[in-house]
């Protein structure tokens, strides 16, 4: 064979492994990107009639970022909608919209709007803090049982006044803010019987500006002791350098050398509880009290911090042991919803 046959034999059979090789690579089909998994996170959204900053919505936001930030659930919310008519349209436009598995807030002041948006989405679970009962099938209820941690408050509040005057400034004299002052009162009396309790009530959940007020008129009035059931309470305390007791969250970062202790209400065994449900297609309308007591961590006196030193050693030693009665079932708090007097 001549030099120019066989170069071109060699042409012809590289052109032929190259368009076998070709073939191959057309032949094999494209790679696709993996589809995204769907989310198995719950999707919940938080309804708060009032500021997240006013500490009782502010634990139940809470107690859902914790359980985002544990990668349970999707969460986001709206604060600060009000009472006058917003919640039923913020509500709809949430069903509409973002179609959450799970709606959490507030009810008060709103009761009527949120059951009646509850009949038109039996898909969605609502459970909202509210002092009326379930409705079947889809709206649980709960409330921040906090009667007992007050009372333990009382108690320390009975021990510490020279003056034996105490103040409480609470909302409005509805059943669930008034087991809490009576309660708070209660402990007082046990501790020092002839102490004189005043109540104000500011007609607000949230008014900070009338809370100091009220607060200082009780000083005025000789109080030298403050439980601020209401935000705003605490800075009259610290501007008179007089003791103060917290509610709903742990309160000695607003006055640490003034704030002994708190009334916390803790969310997470209810919200807990709710995405369990939620997630196993097993939610009912049911009343979820039980989860806010002390019993099932779901209340709790916060820590002393700094001013555990400046407690008389025996009556610490008399609030620790009822702390440990009512959580071991030996002590039960009494659940007095009526409203107090002015004066106790």
């Amino acid at each position: 064979m001549s030099k120019k046959a066989s170069l071109f034999v060699s042409i012809v059979m590289v052109f032929s492994l190259v368009l076998s090789a070709c073939a191959q690579v057309t032949s094999t089909p494209a790679a696709t990107a993996p589809a995204a998994p769907a989310s198995t996170l719950l999707k919940v959204y938080g309804a708060y009639a009032t500021p997240i900053q006013e500490p009782w919505d502010g634990v139940i936001h809470a107690a859902l970022n914790k359980a985002k930030a544990d990668g349970k659930i999707e969460y986001s919310y709206t604060e600060n909608i009000g009472y006058s008519g917003d919640m039923e349209r913020v509500l709809r436009e949430i069903a509409d919209k973002q179609k959450p598995d799970l709606i959490v807030g507030d009810a008060f002041g709103n009761e009527e709007a949120i059951r009646r948006v509850a009949k038109d989405y039996p898909n969605i679970a609502f459970a909202f803090g509210s002092g009326n009962g379930p409705t079947d099938p889809n709206v649980a209820v709960f409330d921040n049982w906090i009667h007992e941690p007050a009372y333990l408050l009382g108690m320390l509040a009975g021990g510490l006044t020279k003056s034996g005057t105490i103040g409480v400034v609470a909302a409005m004299p509805i059943p669930e803010v008034n087991r809490i002052v009576n309660a708070f009162i209660a402990g007082a009396k046990e501790i020092n019987p002839k102490s004189k309790v005043l109540v104000s009530f500011i007609n607000s959940f949230f008014d900070p500006a009338a809370a100091k007020e009220a607060a200082i008129a009780q000083i005025d009035g000789g109080a030298d002791v403050l439980f601020a059931e209401r935000f705003g309470v605490i800075e009259a305390a610290k501007d008179k350098g007089l003791w103060a007791f917290g509610n709903m969250s742990d309160q000695n970062e607003l006055a640490p050398d003034q704030v002994v202790s708190s009334a916390v209400w803790n969310m997470d065994p209810t919200i807990s509880y709710l995405i369990t449900q939620v997630k196993a297609k097993t939610f009912t309308a049911q009343d979820l009290k039980d989860f806010s007591m002390m019993g099932k961590g779901g209340a709790s006196l916060a820590p002393f911090h700094n001013t555990e030193s400046k407690i008389p050693a025996d009556l610490l030693k008399k609030v620790k042991d009822k702390e440990a009665a009512i959580k071991s079932g030996a002590f039960r708090v009494d659940i007095n919803e009526a409203a107090p007097q002015a004066v106790n």
